[in-house]
C-alpha cells in the first residue's frame, strides 16, 4: 500500500464518482479504477458499492476513510514539521553567556527577540566562563556561546565580533580619588588616567598570563609605566564590582555594567580608552548541523547591525 493509493481512495470517496475524482487528480479513469481495485484486493474487502450513477462507501470503506484521512494529515504535518526544523524554525538550541555579556543591553534583545520570532524553538540557557563556553561549543555540547574576548581558539570554532564597547575604571565610592571627583554624584562620568592607580590593588577576573580584556588592562598599565598589583582573582566580572564596593581594590569593566552597585562605587572613563575595549563575540562551530543555530546567528547579527546597540558597531569582518 502506498500513499498515492490512500489519496486516490479519499478522492473517490469525496467525489462519489470515479470520473470526477480522476479529473480532480489529473489522471485517466481506467488507471484510477485499477488502483482502487488493487487496494481493495490488498485489504480483502470492498471499499465502494458501485451504483448506476457513482459509488458509495461500504461499512468498511467508511472506517477506512477516517483512517486514510488521519494518515494523510499526519504525513502532511510531519512534512511541515520537518521543513520547519530544516529551516531552523523549530528544534532545540543551547545558548551560553558569560556574566559580563548578559548585562549588555543587546543580551535581552537577542534572547527575547529570538524567542518571539521563533517561538517553536526550544532554548536552553547556560552560564559560564569564556573558556568553558568556548570548549563546550568545540565539543558540541553548546550550540552558541556569547563571550567577550576569546581566551582560547580551538580548531573548528568560529568567532564573530558583534560590537565593541568602552571599558570603565571602577573605584570604591569612599576612595579619595572618587570623593575628589564628586563621589559619583555628577551626571557625566569623570576622566581618570591609569597612572593614578599605580599604587592601587586590582581585582581581575582572569589570571595575568591569560588573553582577554584583563590582559589588555595589564598591558595598558605597562604602557603607562607600572606593573599592576593583583589583589584578587575571581571568576565573574559581577564579583569584581562587588569586591570594589567592599573596598578591596579597583577594577575595570565594560561600560554596559555601569550602574551596578552605583551607591558604593564610582565609574571613571579611562584617559587611555584607546588601549581598552570590550568586544562582544559570538562563538559557534564552523560545521554546525543545527539549523536553529544558523537562525540565531543571523538574528543576532541583524541586531548588532542596528544603530541602537549602544556601542561601536561591529567590524564587517571579525
Amino acid at each position: 500500500m502506498e500513499l498515492r493509493h490512500l489519496r486516490y481512495f479519499v478522492a473517490v470517496a469525496e467525489a462519489r464518482t470515479f470520473t470526477l475524482a480522476a479529473a480532480r487528480l489529473g489522471i485517466q479513469q481506467p488507471p484510477l479504477s485499477q488502483q482502487i481495485k488493487m487496494l481493495e484486493t490488498e485489504l480483502g474487502f470492498s471499499l465502494f458499492r458501485r451504483l448506476p450513477k457513482g459509488v458509495e462507501l461500504t461499512v468498511g470503506g467508511k472506517v477506512f476513510l477516517e483512517e486514510a484521512r488521519r494518515i494523510l494529515a499526519n504525513v502532511e504535518r510531519a512534512g511541515e514539521r520537518a521543513a520547519s526544523a530544516a529551516q531552523g524554525k523549530t528544534g532545540k538550541l543551547t545558548l551560553g553567556f558569560t556574566t559580563s555579556v548578559i548585562t549588555h543591553p543587546l543580551a535581552p534583545r537577542m534572547i527575547g527577540g529570538f524567542l518571539k520570532a521563533y517561538p517553536d524553538v526550544q532554548v536552553e540557557f547556560r552560564e559560564g566562563s569564556a573558556a568553558s563556553l568556548i570548549h563546550a561549543v568545540a565539543n558540541g555540547s553548546l550550540d552558541v556561546g556569547a563571550v567577550r574576548t576569546p581566551v582560547v581558539r580551538p580548531e573548528g570554532v568560529r568567532f564573530r565580533t558583534l560590537l565593541r564597547e568602552s571599558m570603565l575604571l571602577v573605584l570604591p565610592a569612599r576612595h579619595p580619588i572618587a570623593l575628589a571627583a564628586g563621589g559619583g554624584k555628577t551626571k557625566d562620568l569623570p576622566m581618570l588616567s591609569l597612572k593614578a592607580l599605580r599604587n592601587e590593588s586590582f581585582i581581575l577576573a582572569r589570571r595575568t598570563g591569560a588573553p582577554g580584556m584583563f590582559a589588555d588592562l595589564i598591558l595598558a598599565c605597562h604602557r603607562v609605566g607600572f606593573e599592576p598589583k593583583i589583589a584578587v582573582e575571581i571568576e565573574h566580572m559581577l564579583s569584581n564590582i562587588a569586591l570594589v564596593a567592599g573596598g578591596l581594590g579597583v577594577t575595570a569593566v565594560p561600560e554596559s555594567m555601569r550602574g551596578i552597585h552605583s551607591s558604593d562605587v564610582v565609574y571613571f572613563k579611562p584617559k587611555e580608552a584607546a588601549m581598552l575595549s570590550a568586544p562582544l563575540t559570538l562563538v559557534s562551530r564552523e560545521d554546525t548541523v543545527n539549523p536553529a543555530s544558523g537562525r540565531f546567528l543571523e538574528f543576532v547579527e541583524s541586531l548588532a547591525d542596528s544603530p541602537t546597540t549602544g556601542a561601536t558597531r561591529r567590524p564587517r569582518k571579525g
